[in-house]
């Protein structure tokens, strides 16, 4: 299962080391998207850990949430 989501983890990191820090610091929530995506692939998977990823980039919005938000 782990080599399923090696090519994801790659492609978030390469995103943190040459995107990241080019782009504006805008993120509304704590840990960041790229983090807690990370982490949710890490912890539940590449199905779950990836809905997770995916809702919670689609929440970062101007009438989305914000403060913390851990991966549960």
């Amino acid at each position: 299962m782990k080599f399923l989501i090696s090519p994801f983890l790659f492609l978030i990191k390469v995103y943190q080391i040459l995107i990241s820090p080019i782009m504006p610091a805008t993120c509304r929530y704590q840990p960041t998207c790229s983090h807690y995506s990370k982490e949710a692939l890490i912890k539940h998977g590449l199905f779950k850990g990836g809905w997770l990823a995916l809702k919670r980039i689609f929440s970062c919005h101007p009438w989305g949430g914000s403060g913390y938000d851990p991966v549960p």
